[in-house]
């Protein structure tokens, strides 16, 4: 995906009858990886999240600029979208897709200043994020949403009305005004209009 900037692997796994056994993420087999600047970093995940939705939910498409993240679903299966949110690559605002499932036991490594986003396919999904940055967790007032149903954007979303979040109903579509405000920028001016 984009490159090789966004990185795909599928775990092996062991099964018998008893169910099944993977691995999502071990330390020698992701050593670092090489940044846009070329540079080599050293991933040292420090957060783990999991969300739980059920069908036809959209989740995303948030991001920010400091952060890895490796994602896979444990359960269930799941439609992973990619935005590029680079305003000088060549790749802006371009997205792809991947099916995440816990059958298929692919995961994304997704670099900072991507936006990523999924939509359950499966009746319930179980998601797992694992986060990998310097200094404080970067929450919402630090993160960039984009409108799930951009036009400029263009994602073919396998679903027309996706149940949203009021954070995602509520993500401002990208304007041709380079002066337009981030999520987060608008998140921190409306938080001091109200001090």
């Amino acid at each position: 995906m984009f490159n090789g900037s966004v990185k795909e692997f599928i775990a092996k796994s062991f099964e018998d009858h008893r169910g099944e056994l993977w691995t999502t993420w071990k330390r020698d087999e992701f050593p670092s990886v090489q940044s846009f600047e070329g540079e080599w970093v050293d991933l040292d995940f420090n957060h783990d999240k999991i969300s739980t939705s059920r069908k036809n939910v959209i989740r995303g498409i948030h991001g920010d600029d400091k952060a890895w993240k490796l994602v896979t679903c444990l359960y269930g299966e799941i439609y992973f979208v990619v935005v590029d949110n680079r305003k000088d690559s060549d790749t802006y605002l371009e997205w792809d897709y991947i099916i995440l499932s816990q059958s298929n036991k692919k995961s994304v490594l997704i670099p900072p200043n991507y936006g990523n986003g999924h939509c359950v396919l499966s009746s319930h999904a179980v998601f797992l994020y694992k986060w990998a940055y310097s200094g404080e967790y970067p929450d919402v007032d630090q993160q960039f949403s984009l409108k799930w149903d951009d036009k400029k954007i263009g994602i073919d979303w396998p679903v027309d009305n996706p149940v949203l979040s009021k954070r995602d109903k509520d993500a401002m579509p990208i304007s041709d005004d380079e002066n337009t405000m981030d999520f987060y920028e608008m998140y921190n001016k409306a938080e001091e209009v109200l001090k």
